[in-house]
């Protein structure tokens, strides 16, 4: 069993992260804010009663980051080649991340395209996670 490779969690938490500005904001923000009931005014006032928007971001940081920990954890385990590791990233997004959001989605009457929107945020970001890992 080999070390984990922190920098390339760090790293792949940090693009994932990062994922997030840009898949939430200029690529499907406004669908995102739409379906979920955001109107411009309470993204300039705020939401009463939400959290602060920098404990949403830490709070974001630090849950990616336990799956990219997890992920490095198991790569650590077995040293696979890369396409392996590609296949151990996206396969932790579509078949484990992705259902347990879409049976949330189930019941809480959720619609499809914002599924497909959060889903597709998780996939492409453990995407670039695996390109963290084998990059690093």
């Amino acid at each position: 069993m080999g070390e984990i490779n922190l920098l390339a969690v760090v790293a792949g938490t940090a693009v994932f992260w990062l994922l997030g500005a840009v898949w939430y904001g200029p690529l499907f923000g406004k669908a995102w804010r739409e379906m979920n009931g955001v109107t411009d005014q309470m993204m300039k006032d705020g939401i009463p009663g939400a959290n602060p928007v920098w404990l949403i971001m830490l709070l974001s940081f630090a849950f990616e980051m336990v799956v990219v920990l997890m992920l490095g954890h198991l790569i650590a385990r077995t040293n696979p080649a890369p396409h392996v590791i590609m296949m151990m990233a996206t396969g932790l997004a579509i078949a484990v991340m992705t259902p347990a959001l879409g049976i949330n989605y189930l019941y809480q009457m959720r619609p499809g395209k914002l599924f497909a929107i959060d889903a597709g945020y998780f996939v492409v970001g453990m995407a670039l996670v695996g390109g963290a890992f084998i990059l690093l």
